[in-house]
């Protein structure tokens, strides 16, 4: 019965929840067979290049003229290479092996090997490579903190985070929005629907446990984001949400992209509303900048 099944799901997930070596295999194994979706993911389509216009907005906006940046689960690199053509200098650093030789294939392909000064292979949780305030910023963008599935590894993270840039730094954090994830399920996914009370009040995910089609992942509130940075001592100094009001509206995003004049008052109105309290935890993905 629906009821028994979700009841045991609710049960098991905090066991399976724990096992960090089955959960880190299982994010490994994931985005191994997704690298190259990953890098097109943000260029595929108007779309989804929203979320990649709007945390360049933030970035450009936050970020120091120049210096030394850490792109923590950064993936196939497409910050890195978009902040090295920009005159930064980099160290990319990413959990999947997959990942990190496609983006130093890109690297090269971008021609910005020189201001890539290493690229690293590690967990955000342990950052121990790095020293104390090494860092003129930290990214950690693309919701790498999503798929650590305790709150212990998500505070063991965020310290790190913290730790490793210099005093006044900005760090930059984007995850997926647990109210976004509904709206998901709505729109995507109605045959996971039996599951959505489970997403709402637990907030993580285990494949075959509830649902398939997506690695362990924890989705998030954006006050507990925002708690959890608060907690390393970081002033906050924006929330937004990243698709914003295009927010689970793929094919009219697309159609309206085809008007160049409405497009870009389209993008104006996003930048004006998307840090907006009732835009942020509605969007698929959410940005968190805050400062040490």
């Amino acid at each position: 019965m629906v009821g028994d099944s979700i009841e045991t799901a609710n049960r098991d997930v905090t066991t399976m929840a724990i096992d960090k070596k089955q959960v880190e295999k299982s994010v490994k194994e994931w985005f191994t067979k997704t690298a190259n979706y990953e890098w097109r993911r943000l260029q595929q389509d108007p779309y989804h290049q929203i979320e990649f216009f709007v945390t360049k907005y933030f970035l450009e906006k936050y970020l120091p003229k120049k210096g030394l940046i850490l792109d923590a689960g950064g993936g196939p690199g497409r910050y890195t290479i978009e902040l090295a053509k920009k005159g930064y200098d980099i160290v990319l650093f990413d959990l999947v092996p997959e990942m990190l030789e496609l983006a130093e294939r890109r690297i090269r392909s971008a021609e910005v090997s020189r201001k890539v000064r290493k690229i690293i292979q590690g967990s955000i949780e342990d950052l121990s490579v790095f020293d104390d305030e090494a860092f003129d910023a930290a990214l950690c963008l693309g919701a790498p903190l999503c798929h650590l599935l305790t709150e212990e590894q998500r505070e063991k993270a965020a310290v790190e985070l913290v730790r490793v840039v210099r005093k006044g730094a900005p760090v930059f954090v984007s995850v997926i929005s647990r109210i976004g994830l509904l709206r998901s399920i709505l729109v995507q996914f109605p045959h996971e629907m039996k599951y959505a009370k489970h997403h709402w009040e637990v907030g993580d995910y285990i494949p075959g446990l509830q649902g398939e089609g997506f690695t362990a992942a924890h989705w998030f509130m954006p006050e507990e984001l925002q708690t959890l940075f608060e907690k390393q001592g970081t002033e906050i100094l924006e929330l937004a949400g990243l698709e914003g009001l295009s927010s689970h509206h793929e094919k009219k995003t697309n159609k309206l992209y085809k008007d160049k004049e409405k497009w870009k008052l389209w993008t104006e109105i996003l930048l004006e509303t998307c840090t907006h309290p009732s835009v942020v935890g509605s969007s698929e993905h959410f940005l968190l900048v805050c400062k040490k």
